[in-house]
């Protein structure tokens, strides 16, 4: 069996980017939301439905198939999901309808989840004074994955069709799957005496037992509905008069947001040394002030990128914070930890999708700029009022 240290820089690496690929796969549709729904002949104002289904998937996935980390062998449970997730990209890229698409993009959330079991293999081979370090870089993997997703698919989808991007993804996933067959150590599993349908049910009651759980997958929903609203809709304004831009030109904004996703490793080394509060209140404050320059997108493409950056920063910072908090509470349900709280992440993402595509329909940018700065002011407001609310010290190494 290994142990809390058996875990390299190599490995954590590979972890980064093998989680950062996996939960990519998620975000691939939102800058072509615009040419998916011509093809398939949805109205602008349901588009988000795409992204909204994904995260729909994901939701259920976290719930249904991330505890099983605490069950049975992870290698095997990350190796076999990537490769059905494979499966169900083909399905994407060869799908001729909207029904087959949307069942096939809730299949790829329901899949994309082995991100969140190699998150919570990466917490539980790391020591706990370094724990709040691997989460952080592998965490940094995930939002790379996310913000690099739409870059990537914008270039692919110019030049091949948005089809193109998801048949690409697969064949990636397949090579990533065959890499971590060969390369992710074995390690034994103390399965806990439970069956699956109470293994289940202890994540409820990890949910009604832990005020720290409660609160930080409170944040999470917020948190992840204010970066849903803003990477779900902002397709839309760049792609109309005056801007006009291309899919590779929206999806570079990408890159500003990754900056902030720079932001992951800091947070958790400063959870490490006992700071998570402060960390979180920090970044929350500017959560909501980003909005502040995204409102002058269309007047500004440089006001986008200094939004982007800021929220990206501010949403990574918390979110890493989140994981290196929940993770020590019982170590021993690492995997129904991570799903729990990752719950409240797709839930956030999937209504903040729905809710800014809707209301840019209905009322604009400068909506979506205030519906984005409400969630983020709630989030802050929660923060104030968190029972929970200290810095805890840090850990004593032996």
């Amino acid at each position: 069996m290994a142990t809390c240290n058996q875990i390299s820089r190599a490995l954590t690496l590979l972890f980064a980017i093998a989680a950062g690929v996996a939960v990519a796969n998620v975000y691939l549709a939102q800058p072509l939301l615009v040419t998916m729904g011509h093809d398939l002949g949805l109205a602008p104002g349901t588009v988000g439905v795409v992204v909204t289904l994904t995260q729909v998937g994901y939701g259920f996935g976290l719930f249904l198939l991330v505890p099983l980390g605490d069950l049975i062998d992870r290698r095997r449970l990350i190796v076999g999901q990537f490769a059905l997730l494979a499966v169900a990209l083909v399905a994407v890229g060869t799908a001729r309808g909207a029904a087959p698409l949307f069942l096939a993009m809730i299949a790829v959330g329901l899949l994309a989840v082995v991100t969140q079991a190699v998150v919570a293999y990466a917490a539980s081979l790391a020591a706990p004074a370094e724990r709040g370090r691997v989460v952080g870089a592998v965490t940094s993997g995930v939002v790379l994955g996310i913000l690099l997703a739409r870059t990537v698919s914008g270039l692919l989808a110019d030049l091949a069709g948005w089809r193109a991007v998801y048949l690409c993804s697969a064949a990636l996933t397949l090579v990533l799957a065959a890499t971590l067959y060969r390369v992710l150590p074995r390690r034994r599993v103390d399965t806990p005496p439970l069956s699956y349908r109470e293994l289940l049910g202890s994540t409820v009651r990890l949910f009604v037992e832990e005020p720290v759980f409660r609160v930080r997958a409170g944040f999470a929903l917020l948190i992840f509905a204010a970066f849903s609203t803003l990477w779900s809709s902002i397709a839309l304004p760049l792609s109309e008069p005056p801007l006009s831009l291309s899919h590779t030109a929206i999806g570079a904004f990408g890159l500003a947001g990754a900056a902030g996703a720079l932001g992951a490793i800091p947070a958790g080394r400063l959870g490490d040394l006992g700071h998570a509060h402060r960390v979180t209140g920090v970044a929350l404050v500017l959560l909501t002030v980003s909005w502040l320059p995204l409102a002058f997108t269309r007047q500004s493409l440089w006001a986008l990128v200094v939004g982007t950056i800021v929220l990206d920063l501010a949403v990574q910072a918390v979110h890493v914070t989140n994981q290196s908090l929940i993770y020590p509470l019982r170590p021993e349900a690492g995997s129904r930890l991570i799903g729990g709280y990752m719950i409240f992440y797709s839930i956030g993402s999937a209504g903040g999708a729905i809710a800014s595509t809707a209301l840019y329909a209905a009322a604009g940018w400068t909506a979506v700029c205030l519906l984005g700065a409400g969630f983020g002011a709630l989030a802050l407001l929660l923060w104030v009022v968190d029972p929970t609310r200290r810095d805890r010290p840090a850990p004593v190494t032996a």
